[in-house]
């Protein structure tokens, strides 16, 4: 039996503490919470784990410097603070990168006034990263010749800090964390509806793979659904202080348009954000933000157009970008908490901020808005609002979160040196296979060394630009409950993103993971992957 089927057994036979329905960021980090400090964990999420929002983000992790300008100061304070803790926690994952940008003439705010909003944040942000500069026009022209001055009047270049890989396997590695800790979590398990009877919430699930109905008990019911958490509720009759409005983002993943490994931002001709951000051999651009209705949404030709028009008026590009350059597409709506009595908030203004809504008597909590910059403060205080309906955690004061201890890196650092880990992939990168792999697994890099001192072979890169190894992809298929080839190659891995669709089809190499991960099954999951895309 796999990992999922395990789970999925135990689901139907033992009575939890807590259920977490939607395994995005913050079911993600409720999970690992809650399990690491002993509680009894299970959690569920319709399609797989950070399907929806979580993989759909700018990969940034930043401080909300563009909420200075609603003034919203105590806001900047708490997400400055939650990402200088994010960045000393997760030193390989999280890292400081610079953000240039350049003001256009004619803009509604004065460049200086701009540029001491910078100094401001840098303040505010405790000169936690580099201080900021002002950038002249002929200094853009001299460090970022790229960017299209024609119009511009001048510039800043200040620091945020972004996630190394992308962000739904920032995600998962939580997911992987409360597993460890012995949360039972599955993907492509939805919750049907929920009924609260003897203290005790049933929850009628359906498999989605399978089409298996059974149902899930548990003390507390936590709905961490994202932008389904509304409809949730409803079904449930849960009502709430909250609800979401939405707002969605698109980016477009094309060749890398600067060596320069920094963050281009702009204000776009609707005078909004707009960001041309390094992926690794690759550059994303964007993004849009449109009010929509509807939590699942989809990119339209008008949303391309906007990202292409802007971009090409705001770089000096050889040749314009099209539609043709586009080598894969990010689309999702950002889940906006505002209060259920607020009903003229001016959605632009709305900030990512999270709201927990509690109701003690039915052991339900319900989780609006939220980002990754303020992933670590949604958790505890999700174990403080169990913890006050009582349920019970056996090592309270057990940390949850960050690398492991520095004595485990140097462990396995010393090891990949006496095993000339380096040597043994070809690959064009330029960050060594050591610290790649630490920065993936962690301490469970230490098995995969383990893996490679035994066969020399899984060290090899098995699909070509993908930088992924044989033995990462034997752990995938153990470790990390994958359905479909999508689960691995847009959301365990950024592969999807930066690899066009033409380019996987043709590697010899992807069919031959698909054996790893699927076994007999490969063909199909193959087939079903360019089908479906």
């Amino acid at each position: 039996m796999t990992l999922r089927d395990t789970n999925i057994a135990k689901l139907q036979h033992e009575t939890f503490d807590v259920l977490i329905l939607g395994g995005g960021i913050n079911g993600a980090v409720s999970a690992a919470a809650l399990a690491t400090k002993g509680a009894k964990v299970a959690l569920i999420d319709k399609g797989d784990f950070a399907g929806v929002t979580s993989s759909n983000s700018s990969n940034l992790a930043w401080g909300g410097i563009k909420y200075l300008e609603n003034f919203d100061f105590l806001l900047v304070n708490k997400l400055c603070k939650s990402r200088n803790h994010l960045m000393k926690s997760y030193p390989s994952t999280v890292q400081e990168i610079r953000f240039f940008t350049s003001i256009q003439k004619g803009f509604r705010l004065p460049v200086i006034f701009v540029y001491f909003g910078t100094l401001l944040y840098w303040l505010i942000g405790r000169f936690f990263t580099q201080a900021p500069r002002y950038l002249s026009k002929n200094q853009i022209n001299v460090k970022e010749p790229i960017v299209n001055t024609q119009n511009v009047k001048a510039g800043f270049e200040y620091s945020d800090c972004y996630l190394y890989d992308n962000d739904a396997r920032f995600v998962f590695n939580f997911i992987r964390s409360s597993l460890n800790f012995g949360c039972i979590a599955t993907n492509y398990v939805e919750s049907l509806g929920a009924k609260r009877e003897s203290n005790l919430w049933t929850i009628d699930a359906k498999d989605n793979i399978s089409g298996q109905r059974f149902q899930i008990k548990a003390k507390a019911l936590i709905n961490a659904c994202g932008p389904l958490t509304d409809q949730h509720n409803l079904i449930t009759q849960q009502k709430t202080a909250h609800h979401h409005a939405f707002s969605k983002g698109i980016h477009l993943m094309v060749n890398k348009i600067t060596d320069n490994s920094r963050v281009l931002a702009f204000f776009a001709s609707d005078g909004r954000l707009f960001f041309v951000i390094p992926m690794g051999p690759k550059t994303c651009i964007g993004t849009t933000d449109t009010q929509v209705k509807d939590p699942i949404t989809q990119i339209t030709d008008e949303d391309r157009q906007f990202v292409l028009d802007n971009v090409n008026a705001l770089l000096n590009l050889p040749t314009p970008l099209t539609k043709k350059d586009i080598i894969a597409e990010r689309c999702g709506v950002r889940p906006l908490a505002i209060k259920q009595a607020d009903t003229h908030s001016d959605w632009l203004k709305l900030s990512r901020k999270h709201a927990i809504d509690t109701n003690k008597k039915d052991q339900h909590l319900s989780i609006f808005g939220g980002k990754l910059t303020d992933c670590i403060n949604v958790g505890n205080e999700v174990v403080k609002r169990l913890q006050n309906m009582g349920i019970h955690f056996p090592y309270p004061e057990k940390k949850w979160y960050g690398e492991p201890h520095n004595s485990v890196k140097e462990e396995y650092l010393h090891q990949s040196k006496l095993l000339n880990l380096d040597s043994l992939t070809h690959s064009s990168s330029s960050e060594p296979l050591t610290s790649r792999l630490w920065r993936r697994y962690g301490a469970n890099a230490l098995g995969l060394l383990e893996n490679i001192r035994n066969d020399p072979r899984d060290a090899e890169l098995l699909i070509e630009n993908a930088e992924y190894t044989r033995c990462e992809i034997e752990q995938a298929a153990q470790r990390e409950m994958i359905i479909k080839l999508e689960d691995f190659l847009r959301r365990r891995s950024k592969i999807a993103l930066v690899v066009s669709k033409e380019d996987l089809r043709n590697s010899p190499g992807l069919l031959e993971a698909c054996h790893i991960l699927f076994g007999e099954e490969a063909q199909e999951k193959y087939d079903e992957y360019f089908e479906s895309n």
